[in-house]
């Protein structure tokens, strides 16, 4: 029975450590976001903590997607999406990088967009405001390490 765990948890859930400042992906075979999402928000946040700088390299996608055990297709997605975002730059014959600062102000508005349906929602359904900022809060301190 606890093999079958085991297999179980390894089967929906993949963790990868990186030599590139140490960053780690969590994949969530079974969560409602998509792989590629879960690589961008992974590859953001480890930026976000200083896990990764502009110039580091980032593993190739083919690389990439054997260590998470996903399909390069997937991967390629993410790193697509991330170089879309101005996130990383792809230099051809030499590999994937973190880029040079974004636009942060755009990148922000775009982001305060995208929250507030979800703030709508918390507060229609009868959240306090107080607590939906303590929520916040705390999402940042998790997010700043």
């Amino acid at each position: 029975m606890l093999l079958t765990s085991f297999v179980w948890c390894t089967i929906i859930h993949s963790t990868v450590k990186l030599k590139a400042g140490d960053t780690m992906f969590n994949i969530e075979l079974r969560s409602d976001i998509p792989i590629y999402e879960q690589i961008c928000n992974s590859i953001k946040e480890g930026i976000l903590k200083g896990y990764l700088k502009k110039g580091d390299a980032l593993p190739s996608v083919r690389k990439l997607a054997s260590m998470l055990d996903i399909n390069p297709n997937t991967a390629a997605k993410s790193y697509a999406e991330l170089e879309k975002q101005g996130v990383i730059v792809t230099e051809k014959g030499k590999g994937t990088f973190i880029s040079d600062c974004r636009d942060i102000d755009a990148d922000f508005a775009k982001a305060m967009e995208s929250i507030r349906p979800i703030l709508t929602q918390l507060m229609l359904s009868g959240s306090p405001k107080e607590d939906i900022i303590k929520g916040i809060c705390k999402i940042l301190e998790e997010q700043e390490g």
